[in-house]
C-alpha cells in the first residue's frame, strides 16, 4: 500500500501544486484523475521521488518493509517502475537493445538473466515481431507500450503511468489498457489521466484531483451510485446555454446535430422537458469539478474587496 499524508509542493515561483493532499492506495488499478493543470504531474514525480515535497510524507509498504520515499528515495526507486507522460528520446537504436540497455541501469548485471528478463517483457508487451525496429520509428501507442517494458525492468511493486494513452488512437488505447489491467492484479498501478474512460475501465478505486486538492475519492460504482436520480439531460438551442447556467448547475455540455445537450444536477426536475439518466463517471466527474470551482471561486464581498 501507498501511504500520502498531508502533501504539499509550492514551487518557487509562489505556485501551490498540491494541497494538504492525503490518499491511501492499495494493489490493484488506481486512477488519479483530473483536468490539465491539477497537480496531477507534480503528485506522480513527488510518489517517484523525482521531487521532494514542501511538507508532507509519502510512504510504500514493499516486501522489504515501510519504505519511507521522502528519506530513503533509492530504496523506492528500487520497487518503482516509472512511465512519464514524456518518455525521453527515442534513438535510432532497436528495441530489444535499448531495453538491454536499460536493464543494465537498472542493476541487472547477469547477462542471461537479462536476455530472458529483456525477451519476456518484449513479448508481454507485443512487441517482440519489431524487436529489432529502432524505435524512433515506432508508433505512439509501439512507444508506450516500450515505456511499460521499461518500468517492468526488475519487477516493480509500484508503478507509476502518467497520462499513458493520450494521443493514443482507439485501438493503440486499447491495447495498451488490456496490458495495464493485465499488469494490475499484482502490483500497486497509479494511473494519473484525464481521460474519464480509462479509469471507468481499468481502476476499482479512484481520487479526483483540482487545484492541487483531492476533491473526491472512492470506488467509481460508489461514486456514480451517489449521484443517481440526480442527473438530468435536454436538447437546447445554442443560444440559450448562457441562460441556463445562470439558473442551474449545468456539468457538461455537448455540440449535437447543431444544437447543444446539458446535462443538469438537480435533486427533482429542473424544469419541463427534462429527462433523467443514468449518471456515468463522465457526470461524477464534471460535477465534482463544477463543485469545486464553486468553492474555490470568490464571494461577491471578497470581489468587491479585492
Amino acid at each position: 500500500m501507498l501511504i500520502v499524508s498531508h502533501l504539499t509542493h509550492t514551487y518557487p515561483n509562489g505556485t501551490r501544486a498540491l494541497d494538504d493532499v492525503s490518499l491511501a492506495i492499495p494493489r490493484g488499478m488506481y486512477g488519479l484523475l483530473g483536468p490539465n493543470g491539477a497537480g496531477k504531474s507534480t503528485l506522480m514525480r513527488c510518489v517517484a521521488s523525482l521531487q521532494a515535497p514542501s511538507s508532507g510524507s509519502i510512504r510504500f509498504e514493499a516486501g522489504a518493509g515501510l519504505i519511507d520515499v521522502v528519506a530513503e528515495p533509492e530504496r523506492l526507486r528500487a520497487a518503482l517502475g516509472y512511465l512519464p507522460q514524456d518518455f525521453g528520446v527515442y534513438p535510432r537504436v532497436s528495441a530489444i537493445d535499448m531495453l538491454d540497455h536499460l536493464a543494465v541501469l537498472k542493476g541487472l548485471s547477469n547477462a542471461r538473466q537479462r536476455r530472458e528478463t529483456v525477451e519476456r517483457l518484449l513479448a508481454q508487451v507485443n512487441l517482440w515481431e519489431v524487436r529489432k525496429k529502432a524505435i524512433a520509428g515506432f508508433s505512439g501507442g509501439m512507444r508506450q507500450r516500450f515505456g511499460i517494458a521499461q518500468a517492468l525492468l526488475g519487477n516493480p511493486q509500484l508503478i507509476i503511468v502518467d497520462e499513458p494513452t493520450a494521443g493514443l488512437d482507439p485501438e493503440e488505447r486499447n491495447r495498451f489498457n488490456n496490458l495495464l489491467a493485465e499488469i494490475g492484479e499484482q502490483v500497486v498501478v497509479i494511473l494519473s489521466t484525464h481521460i474519464v474512460e480509462d479509469v471507468a475501465d481499468l481502476c476499482s478505486r479512484m481520487a479526483i484531483i483540482a487545484g492541487g486538492r483531492i476533491v473526491s475519492e472512492g470506488a467509481p460504482h460508489e461514486l456514480m451510485q451517489a449521484l443517481q436520480g440526480r442527473v438530468w439531460r435536454r436538447v437546447i438551442e445554442r443560444d440559450q446555454l448562457d441562460a441556463y447556467k445562470a439558473r442551474m448547475d449545468v456539468i457538461s455540455t455537448r455540440l449535437r446535430e447543431g444544437r447543444t445537450v446539458v446535462h443538469v444536477v438537480a435533486d427533482g426536475t429542473p424544469e419541463p422537458g427534462f429527462e433523467l439518466v443514468e449518471g456515468g463517471l463522465e457526470d461524477v466527474y464534471f460535477a465534482t469539478l463544477a463543485a469545486a470551482r464553486r468553492a474555490q471561486a470568490p464571494t461577491a464581498a471578497e470581489r468587491l474587496a479585492a
